[in-house]
């Protein structure tokens, strides 16, 4: 393998996140046709996705954990067979239950084998860069609405939902099986396991429970829960509430999308802001304006409100997801970052799973998304303001101990 290979795991990093994660996100193109069909309730297939980030948390801890023992590829491989595997039974449930344990538990479990692993190989791949890099590799994030999403919605107008979910999670296989063949671990990791001494690195020595219990650990998990939570619930029903303000169902569907389009353009923007100018400052401003479009949502009606709107969204909440990974490196090292950052995932994930059954409830109460938006862009607010708590990134020191 020569130093151009890095790429080479970019490319499959970025195809793993799209279909995982465009598979789990999915659910907000099911949710209409499966509440019509079946007469399951919107907050309790909405709890699907509830489940989905709550098991994604402890899957992303744990699958983080092993990463740091056994290397990406097995990790992989077992989150691509499961993935499929869950979308299939779940295309087939007659119950709701059945239905939230395949797809909340076993699509979580499944989705959550690809983002912090690939995102933890990935930085270890790359000394320059890096903020790009992990940015292009969770482009595959922004991709999914652009590609997953429409492709649920012309499967579920051609048949129904549940051959669409069905098919879904057999091209899931197809896909994934052969990505995870292009997983390698860098040359660094490869030397060290043969025996070979390892180059000097800026890994400060921490133990995990040290690193767990570090300022700069508590402040990166807190933003990133608040962040998660903030645009959770936005993201997971805003084709619904597209809908409830008169807009046909395609085109609420290409809202999805645009925001998606937009936040691949974001991760590259802010992936190369943070080279550039500093992770720190790049994300708290991100994180304001994130807070800000949440709001001006309530103001909008027509859908070409909708897309402008959708761009300055997908934009920053794409572009700032990327650099909890960058600092999570910078200030732990590579040697625990699997499991430092899984840990750090699991806060975004517990984030994440707010604003899908949340906005389900405040809909089914009031039959309005109102609330779901003005409590959003408050804890958007709330992110913000805890990340100005960062502590300066360290240049090769030890980090400060609780």
């Amino acid at each position: 393998m020569n130093h151009s290979y890095r790429w080479v795991i970019v490319a499959a990093g970025a195809l793993m996140t799209c279909v995982a994660l465009g598979a789990m996100f999915s659910l907000a193109i099911f949710l209409e046709p499966m509440s019509l069909d079946t007469g399951w309730s919107r907050a309790g297939i909405s709890s699907a996705m509830t489940l989905n980030f709550l098991v994604m948390g402890v899957g992303g801890f744990a699958w983080g954990s092993i990463y740091d023992r056994l290397g990406a590829r097995p990790v992989v491989l077992a989150g691509a067979v499961l993935l499929g595997l869950a979308l299939v039974v779940a295309s087939r449930a007659n119950s709701l239950l059945i239905f939230q344990l395949s797809y909340g538990v076993i699509v979580g479990l499944a989705a959550s084998a690809f983002f912090a692993p690939m995102i933890a190989l990935t930085t270890a791949w790359f000394d320059t860069n890096r903020s790009l890099a992990v940015s292009l590799v969770s482009a595959g994030m922004g991709v999914a609405p652009m590609t997953i999403s429409p492709f649920a919605r012309w499967l579920i107008s051609a048949y129904d939902w549940r051959t669409a979910m069905f098919d879904i999670g057999v091209m899931a296989w197809v896909l994934l099986l052969p990505a995870v063949l292009l997983v390698r671990q860098p040359p660094a990791a490869l030397a060290a396991a043969d025996g070979a001494p390892a180059p000097v690195t800026d890994d400060p020595g921490m133990s995990v429970g040290q690193a767990l219990r570090s300022p700069q650990f508590l402040v990166l998990g807190m933003t990133f829960f608040a962040c998660c939570a903030a645009h959770s619930g936005p993201i997971f029903h805003m084709v619904s509430y597209a809908m409830a303000c008169g807009v046909a169902p395609m085109a609420a569907v290409s809202i999805y999308s645009v925001e998606g389009l937009a936040g691949l353009g974001g991760r590259l923007l802010y992936g190369v802001l943070g080279d550039r100018l500093g992770v720190k400052p790049v994300l708290i401003t991100g994180l304001a304006i994130q807070a800000a479009v949440i709001a001006a949502y309530l103001a909008v009606g027509r859908i070409e409100q909708f897309y402008v709107l959708a761009v300055i969204f997908g934009a920053t909440y794409g572009g700032v997801m990327p650099l909890y990974a960058v600092l999570a490196r910078e200030y732990f090292g590579p040697r625990i970052i699997g499991t430092v950052f899984g840990a750090a995932t699991m806060l975004s994930s517990l984030g994440m799973s707010f604003g899908p059954l949340a906005g389900g409830m405040i809909y089914d109460a009031y039959a309005s998304y109102s609330w779901l938006f003005i409590g959003s862009a408050l804890v958007g607010l709330g992110a913000a303001g805890i990340a100005i708590a960062f502590p300066p990134q360290p240049n090769r020191q030890r980090l400060q101990m609780a």
